[in-house]
């Protein structure tokens, strides 16, 4: 297999990530074939992957304006992936060109390619860390140099809770973040679940499946389990509901229906 340019060294192509498989299902081009053919393979399940991360991409924005308008500026996305357009620095800075953004992956092509969007762009960072080591995030050199924590964070966790299986304590690790900021503090939030899915349970459950054969399990929680992320926040309206139905831009019934298989909500902290 011959590997691209753009690709760091070090890393073997020839095992799927799920952030290069994210990026194939929003149209990026940081993918390899053996993400793109994990990702058809779950997508001959559930056909409509790439509805939902589109709906997953407008939820994050809407999200973020929303902690602009309310005067945060400061915001730290955890699992953060391959930018595309759109992403949290952009939405951020179009509303307020003073935002800082700093983004968070384990992928090291996440991380690189970050890294080369972001050269020269004031405000903003990448940090090559682990969501299930909160610590190491928040005493990262970026973070501390970027983010003042007497101020505000808008704390992102959009498609990567359910990657974390039980025994990894993703609500310690949540719990952790959302202690370490300030009041006024955002989680911006989204998740998968079998909850509104258009489709059987157990077709579904042949794309947790793909995610499993490579490592990667999907954690599909319940509507009261994802809701338990939110302990130490205020959900704010209209709760948690499925991605399209937060705070819609258009018409919800225009929308896809496979769109309606995450969940998604905003916390706020007191």
């Amino acid at each position: 297999m011959e590997r691209p340019a753009w690709a760091p060294p070090g890393i073997d192509i020839s095992v799927p990530s799920v952030s290069r498989m994210y990026d194939f299902y929003l149209g990026g081009s940081h993918n390899f074939e053996v993400d793109r053919e994990a990702a058809r393979k779950a997508m001959e399940f559930m056909p409509g992957l790439p509805k939902i991360m589109q709906a997953n991409r407008a939820f994050m924005r809407r999200a973020v304006r929303h902690a602009v308008d309310n005067d945060v500026t400061q915001f730290l996305d955890i699992g953060s992936g391959i930018p595309t357009f759109g992403n949290v620095h952009e939405v951020a800075r179009a509303a307020d060109p003073a935002a800082r953004v700093v983004y968070v992956d384990h992928d090291p092509v996440a991380v690189a390619h970050s890294r080369a969007v972001l050269e020269g762009v004031e405000g903003t960072a990448v940090v090559s860390a682990d969501l299930r080591k909160p610590a190491d995030i928040l005493s990262s050199p970026e973070v501390t140099r970027l983010l003042d924590p007497e101020r505000p964070v808008a704390l992102l966790l959009v498609a990567v809770l359910h990657f974390l299986e039980d025994h990894d304590r993703p609500y310690e690790a949540v719990a952790e973040l959302i202690d370490a900021l300030a009041p006024g503090s955002f989680l911006i939030l989204t998740h998968a679940s079998y909850e509104g899915i258009p489709s059987l349970e157990e077709q579904a459950g042949g794309t947790v499946g793909v995610y499993r054969n490579i490592s990667n399990p999907l954690v599909m929680r319940s509507g009261a389990e994802v809701v338990r992320f939110f302990e130490g926040t205020e959900l704010i309206e209209p709760g948690l509901v499925p991605l399209p139905v937060w705070r819609p831009e258009s018409p919800v019934e225009e929308e896809d229906p496979h769109t309606f298989s995450g969940l998604a909500g905003v916390g706020r902290k007191a």
